[in-house]
């Protein structure tokens, strides 16, 4: 595995613990490395039901990556309202949503040529 591909599994599973850590729903995990026109390694997406645990979820993010790599994102979107939050970690992008937003923007979906997998807690990232 090449050193960024290391980087990039290692910095999604702390992104799933950060969202499992704020009770983060039906955490998707993105595969897209064997996608030529993708935009990053992988997606991650998660989604809460008010804008307060959107803006919880985001948060518990940035501290548990920021503690466990030493990783800020490059850029976040959305904070302002918290419908949809996106945390730009360069090779990683991680999709928080209110529900709605979700199934109405339908990514798993929309990038369906990676290896989309649910996952129902952060024991499924091991292995």
């Amino acid at each position: 595995m090449r050193k960024a591909g290391k980087e990039a599994t290692q910095m999604t599973e702390s992104i799933v613990k950060g969202l499992f850590e704020k009770k983060g729903e039906k955490v998707a995990l993105i595969d897209l490395r064997k996608i030529e026109s993708r935009v990053c390694d992988y997606f991650v997406i998660s989604h809460a039901s008010s804008t307060k645990q959107v803006d919880s979820l985001a948060w518990s993010v940035e501290d548990v990556v920021r503690k466990e790599t030493g990783r800020k994102p490059y850029h976040i979107e959305g904070r302002g309202n918290c419908i949809w939050v996106l945390l730009d970690y360069g090779d990683v992008l991680v999709h928080i949503f209110q529900q709605p937003y979700r199934d109405f923007y339908d990514l798993e979906s929309l990038w369906a040529d990676g290896r989309v997998t649910i996952l129902e807690d952060k024991t499924e990232m091991k292995g």
